[in-house]
């Protein structure tokens, strides 16, 4: 599909529909829609803001790329004044005292918010139905999951409910819940876009990502969004990728992929035989295909969860009704704090705290959380060696097609393999894509750190290919 953002910006230049015009159908279609996609709408902000982009285009003034076209945000970031839930009943009244950095930069940008979109509680899921606001339909097939934890920030952007959202991905959440949903999600190299504002899951592999239809759309966020930033030391400068640049696939010589991973008997042979067959259209290409080694799917997931739940339990410790948060009294403080975290949070949220502390308990450490560490170095020392043998890796985005709602509640083991093939690129902070080509759930394109713009150009490349 061709950019929508651009289609937009000459519409409301050309005069032939208006930013408010847009905004109120935007908003009604969410309003209506039955995929459980929506925490709360920003109606009034989105409206005011409208008028004033039709303001300055009934004035003659010029208008930036991105402004007044409408977006969602998935309801872990803060957004001054609104209310930030994280889809939990422990959040469910809090309201945001600032703004997070990568969505105020959209806003600076004139982008328009309509939304704040449903989530798996906390970013603790991969299904986006444990969320007190009623699991998120699928866009294709509302009996299946719509993927997470940013599941409707993708249905959103599939359904055309928005124009594109903002995600968050620690092992996966972006680039799965696009691949359910036929889109494009992208998990930039960790650092490219600061953190400042997102309600943290695992700050080590946290990223804030666009989601969108085009690969232009997703280029045109990203770099709106990127840039280092004073309140989060681990942001970095980048250069702006350029439209021109991610046109040719000129410097691509090579593609690699686990060979792992396509041999595993987690994956479904529907999968497996398309992405073979996809590598054979590469192939036919002139691009040199190679087979790579990696860690086993146990390994990684393993390792990702023992990090990210250590993490998780450390960021959650904040949350116990003392400061924010629905507060439940009890006989004395301590009672207050047990009985606030037990009734408010989610069983999966419980699930990772207690994992989480477990791996950090004294005895446990040394054996569990220090091997996850040791890991993780060993992951991305992996990479570095396959980044000197190959340009891209491509991989299948899961091993599986969506589920049905209801199953990953059921298993919460099986949902956490839904994720063994995208969290070892988490653990190695790499810029991954997800494409909807080449399986029922897309591909997966990944490139070295800080090469987010090869990674646009493979997926270009891709769109003509496949």
């Amino acid at each position: 599909m061709s950019s929508q953002i651009l289609k937009i910006h000459q519409q409301l230049v050309n005069k032939t529909i208006s930013c408010t015009a847009l905004v109120k159908e935007k908003l009604a279609l969410l309003s209506q829609n039955t995929n459980n996609t929506v925490n709360s709408l920003l109606s009034d902000k989105a409206l005011k803001l409208a008028a004033k982009v039709d303001e300055k285009i009934v004035n003659g003034e010029t208008i930036g790329l991105l402004e007044g076209i409408p977006f969602g945000i998935k309801d872990v970031y803060m957004v001054q004044g609104t209310t930030t839930t994280a889809s939990s009943n422990l959040l469910k009244n809090y309201k945001s005292a600032y703004t997070a950095t990568a969505i105020q930069k959209l806003l600076d940008a004139g982008a328009i918010p309509l939304v704040k979109e449903n989530c798996d509680s906390f970013g603790h899921g991969s299904s986006s139905e444990n969320t007190i606001f009623g699991a998120v339909k699928n866009a294709i097939n509302p009996e299946l999951v719509g993927g997470g934890s940013s599941g409707g920030s993708a249905v959103n952007v599939a359904k055309d409910y928005t124009v594109f959202s903002i995600g968050g991905d620690t092992g996966g959440s972006i680039r799965q819940p696009a691949g359910y949903n036929n889109i494009y999600g992208l998990k930039p190299t960790y650092g490219r876009i600061s953190r400042y504002g997102i309600m943290a899951y695992a700050s080590s592999t946290d990223c804030v990502g666009p989601i969108a239809k085009s690969v232009e759309d997703i280029r045109i966020v990203l770099n709106a969004m990127s840039g280092k930033d004073v309140k989060d030391q681990t942001t970095y400068a980048s250069a702006e990728i350029d439209a021109d640049a991610i046109k040719t696939s000129e410097g691509i010589k090579t593609v690699g992929y686990f060979k792992n991973f396509i041999e595993s008997d987690a994956i479904s042979p529907e999968i497996k035989a398309d992405f073979l067959s996809a590598i054979e259209k590469i192939k036919a290409k002139g691009i040199e295909v190679k087979t790579l080694d990696f860690f086993e799917s146990n390994t990684l997931v393993s390792t990702y969860y023992t990090l990210a739940m250590a993490e998780t339990a450390s960021n959650l410790s904040r949350l116990d009704g003392t400061n924010y948060g629905n507060r439940i009294e009890a006989e004395n403080l301590k009672e207050t704090y047990a009985v606030t975290r037990s009734e408010n949070f989610s069983e999966e949220t419980k699930r990772r705290i207690v994992g989480g502390n477990q791996v950090l308990s004294q005895g446990f450490s040394d054996a569990i959380y220090l091997k996850g560490l040791a890991l993780r170095d060993a992951i991305a020392n992996n990479f570095e060696d396959d980044f000197k043998k190959v340009d891209i890796i491509l991989s299948p985005v899961t091993p599986n097609r969506p589920p049905k709602i209801g199953d990953s509640l059921k298993d919460p083991h099986a949902m956490y393999l839904s994720d063994a093939y995208t969290v070892g690129f988490s653990l190695g902070q790499l810029p991954t894509l997800t494409v909807p080509q080449g399986t029922e759930t897309g591909l997966q394109i990944t490139a070295a750190k800080q090469n987010d713009e090869l990674v646009l150009k493979f997926a270009n490349f891709l769109k003509d290919t496949i």
